[in-house]
């Protein structure tokens, strides 16, 4: 259901959510997540997520009137000049088209080890910046992983800058945050998932010697620091990506995609293998 507002000044106190959203953990202390971009709003609105309001320039309302009052919640529908918005955010707008979302609930461990086997999870240590965090989102949701572990050294997978980078996957991959990765790595192990540690500097284990069709969770750390010890001794493996020498690592959102492929491929010659 539409509940339509015209905004005429970026004062207007309902735009407030909107004039934070350059504070990276301001709306998700109020549990609201910002959508940026057409086709990230567009996939929100499509979404099960719950949807608290939209602001848009006039020109896109006819495109988005149909989605949003298919709605079964009202939506506050703020319609704004994108001269307005440009004063709101601070920044020039292309496309003009906003949205706060309500950050769904973490899921659960047990709901973790219920999804379908083989299971194929990945895991954040020390990923501090939420583009990166984006960037392992999309290419996790591309190729089949099922959801994302997020450690307590990682940025939270619905701040807006990750949102927007993963154009809007997050909305369809489940979530668990840990306060304690290594424990939780080590009921994963307990659960017959392996945890296999994305990690340059080893020659324990090459990407194509490792399994990847079984119950397995691939951990990903930092560019700078990788990942930490604790971490490291918390896996079953260390695996390395093969490389040309002179070059000693891939920045996480190109080891991601490396590592996230190589288990689909081999999922896919053996997909009924656990």
């Amino acid at each position: 259901m539409m509940l339509r507002h015209a905004i005429e000044s970026f004062d207007d106190p309902r735009m407030a959510p909107y004039r934070n959203m350059r504070s990276q953990v301001e709306p998700l202390g109020a549990g609201l997540f910002v959508a940026e971009g057409e086709k990230v709003v567009r996939r929100l609105l499509l979404s099960p997520h719950g949807v608290a309001s939209v602001l848009l320039p006039p020109e896109w309302l006819d495109d988005y009137t149909p989605i949003i009052e298919a709605r079964p919640e009202p939506i506050d529908t703020f319609v704004a000049p994108k001269e307005i918005l440009s004063q709101l955010t601070g920044f020039k707008m292309f496309q003009g088209v906003l949205a706060l979302g309500r950050v769904p609930a973490p899921a659960t461990l047990p709901e973790i080890l219920a999804l379908p086997r083989p299971r194929l999870l990945a895991a954040v240590d020390g990923v501090v910046n939420a583009v990166n965090v984006g960037l392992v989102l999309r290419n996790a949701v591309a190729m089949g992983v099922q959801a994302l572990v997020v450690g307590e050294t990682s940025a939270h997978p619905y701040l807006r800058r990750s949102v927007r980078t993963c154009m809007g996957t997050v909305f369809k991959i489940p979530y668990l945050l840990t306060p304690d990765l290594v424990a939780t790595l080590r009921q994963l192990r307990d659960a017959g998932i392996a945890c296999l540690a994305a990690h340059p500097h080893t020659d324990e284990v090459l990407l194509p010697d490792a399994r990847l069709d079984r119950d397995a969770c691939i951990v990903l750390g930092s560019e700078g620091e990788g990942i930490r010890p604790a971490v490291r001794e918390a896996c079953d493996q260390r695996v390395v990506v093969p490389m040309q020498s002179g070059v000693d690592s891939l920045n996480v959102g190109n080891a991601s995609a490396v590592f996230f492929y190589e288990a689909w491929r081999q999922r896919r010659l053996t997909p009924q293998c656990s």
